[in-house]
């Protein structure tokens, strides 16, 4: 039950954090307009070019960053994997040992 938690939780930051880094060259493109054109009187066309230049930049870093979380995520996947097996060779070769250990009494007596 709590893997799922923790896996739905893991999504939801990985979404929080996509949406993040789409928005914020956004948001720093339009405030950069709004200060050139009310402060340094650009002209006006300045808000097209720096919203456009923002959304390509946040397409980019938003895509990058999910290909690299889905690698870590995969990753992680398998090192769990690899845990979990080596874990149950362990439990094995201890049960192995238990048994030999057994019949190595019963030939004692």
């Amino acid at each position: 039950m709590h893997k799922k938690i923790f896996s739905a939780l893991e999504l939801l930051n990985i979404l929080f954090q996509a949406f993040y880094t789409l928005a914020l060259p956004i948001g720093i493109g339009a405030l950069v307009s709004f200060l050139l054109t009310n402060f340094l009187d650009a002209p006006s066309w300045i808000w097209a070019v720096l919203l456009v230049l923002g959304t390509l930049t946040g397409l980019y870093s938003m895509i990058k960053y999910i290909l690299s979380a889905t690698t870590a995520m995969e990753r992680q996947r398998r090192q769990a994997e690899a845990d979990l097996a080596a874990r149950k060779e362990k439990e094995n070769r201890q049960a192995a040992l238990r048994e030999a250990g057994k019949s190595t009494e019963e030939q004692n007596d």
